[in-house]
């Protein structure tokens, strides 16, 4: 990397509440010093449509839930030299993993989500990715370099990480993050 250029940064959301996106702007003022260290090329806070080809670090909010998610993680994982899961979704599963325990296949959570409860056709909507089978955290589909615990995970945890990385440095969490 030349002397002028900015280690990249990559925030994905999959199948969370988005609730680790808001840690990471609870960072508030330093947000400023961040920015002036990295390049955001990928976000949902960013009108960016592709995942850049190289990315120093990407952290992901979500359990992978569908095929759509399934295809992007690995397209991430190919060209991210770091990956980061961010927030319990991405780590263990979580509140989407709830989906694996007692419904039957994935018409059964569409027809229940968008036909039982509404006027709608009990069509399948044209769009919807197909859901997996089951819910994954992501280590499950893809190596995970490090992992942020927390549902969501403190932006005091995530800033560290960031820190850490950004000085080449591997984070600690078991000395700063409980889980379970």
């Amino acid at each position: 990397m030349s002397e002028n250029k900015k280690p990249t940064l990559a925030i994905i959301w999959f199948s969370g509440c988005s609730g680790c996106h808001m840690s990471f702007l609870d960072i508030d003022e330093v947000l400023m010093e961040l920015a002036k260290k990295v390049q955001l090329v990928y976000s949902p806070l960013i009108d960016v449509k592709d995942f850049p080809n190289q990315v120093m670090i990407t952290l992901i909010e979500g359990a992978v839930t569908n095929e759509e998610q399934l295809s992007m993680l690995k397209r991430v994982r190919a060209g991210t030299d770091i990956l980061v899961a961010l927030g319990d979704c991405a780590v263990t599963g979580n509140v989407a993993a709830l989906r694996n325990a007692e419904i039957d296949g994935d018409f059964a959570v569409l027809k229940r989500a968008y036909v039982d409860t509404s006027y709608h056709n009990p069509q399948i909507p044209k769009g919807v990715p197909k859901l997996l089978k089951r819910v994954y955290p992501l280590h499950e589909k893809t190596t995970v370099d490090y992992y942020v615990p927390g549902c969501p995970p403190t932006s005091d945890n995530i800033l560290y990480v960031l820190t850490e990385l950004l000085a080449g440095r591997a984070p600690q969490m078991e000395k700063i993050s409980k889980f379970g």
